[in-house]
């Protein structure tokens, strides 16, 4: 079963330079018990992807084609905001990237679970025993006191493991993680990515991973998505696109890792070259300008080559990238 299916999406924004588009013809799935990861530099369209998901675009973008399928049922892009509000929170979660943001200050941490709930008909001392049950699943000690403490009582490590309980509260079918470590360190950036896949495991949800971290996607995730400019570049399992990247920005993407360095260098490693203006969109390879294998036939939209049947790369050029291992 595919708990999200997102075919040929396109969003425009309206600018007063002119028409931004921000994604487009951007196809992708998130199996049911499965975590996909969407990686990508900034601009390549993460943030835009999820907002169109759950109905939160700015007042100037629009959903200009495409689908988007919510456990083979509703088409999220023609449900109204009541529907939206429906399925927010109790079927599709999501935890942000900014801890310190996500919790509101002025409301302790039980009552801002207990309005989560709203919809559960079950009593306050029902609701907070539910509470207390998954803080301590997300390991936060004595949980029954906590209850009545606010967000700046707690550590930044604490407040996204409170954020996480809170968006799987409901035990939703689908949780949408936006760059979920980005503002911890790296030792606690470890303890939520291990947290994250025993929660996944326990409530059966699937995950959409939105990040920048190669890292934590190859740790973390089943599948993986690849955006630039806001397309799919190339889309498979993680393990075969770490090992055989067959689109030129996803090899490049894979060779900026410092992790994957051999030895010290003065500079880290860049893709030369700057993203395309979207409101001036390239006809043919969005790609072309930052790659040395661009040649006359990437003035040309290049299709999606199936190189398994789970990998898919949009390229002219996957035959010359085979093997080519980052």
């Amino acid at each position: 079963m595919t708990v999200l299916d997102v075919k040929d999406l396109s969003v425009d924004f309206a600018t007063e330079a002119g028409t931004l588009q921000a994604l487009r013809k951007v196809s992708l799935e998130v199996p049911a018990n499965r975590i996909v990861g969407v990686v990508g530099e900034s601009g390549c369209g993460k943030s835009t992807l999820i907002n169109a998901v759950l109905g939160l675009l700015a007042d100037n973008g629009a959903v200009t084609a495409g689908q988007i399928l919510f456990e083979g049922k509703s088409d999220l892009v023609h449900l109204d905001g009541n529907g939206m509000r429906a399925l927010r929170g109790q079927r599709i979660a999501t935890v942000f990237q900014d801890p310190m943001g996500a919790l509101n200050p002025v409301l302790s941490v039980g009552k801002q679970m207990r309005d989560i709930q709203y919809r559960s008909g079950l009593s306050r001392k029902a609701k907070d025993a539910l509470s207390v049950e998954m803080l301590r699943k997300v390991r936060i000690p004595d949980p029954e006191r906590r209850l009545a403490q606010f967000p700046h009582e707690f550590s930044g490590g604490m407040k996204q493991r409170i954020a996480i309980a809170m968006a799987l509260l409901m035990r939703p079918s689908l949780l949408i993680a936006d760059e979920p470590t980005t503002a911890l360190d790296a030792t606690l950036e470890v303890a939520i990515i291990e947290l994250l896949k025993e929660l996944q495991k326990q409530i059966g949800c699937s995950v959409l991973f939105i990040s920048h971290h190669l890292g934590v996607i190859a740790e973390l995730c089943d599948e993986m998505i690849v955006m630039y400019a806001g397309e799919v570049v190339e889309r498979g399992s993680t393990r075969d696109i770490f090992h055989n990247p067959r689109h030129p920005y996803t090899k490049k993407l894979l060779d900026c890792d410092p992790a994957r360095l051999s030895r010290r260098e003065p500079r880290l490693p860049t893709i030369p070259g700057t993203l395309p203006d979207l409101r001036n969109r390239p006809k043919g390879c969005v790609f072309q300008a930052r790659c040395e294998l661009a040649d006359d036939a990437c003035s040309t939209m290049p299709p999606d080559a199936a190189l398994s049947a789970s990998h898919v790369a949009r390229c002219w050029h996957t035959d010359e990238t085979a093997g080519a291992a980052a």
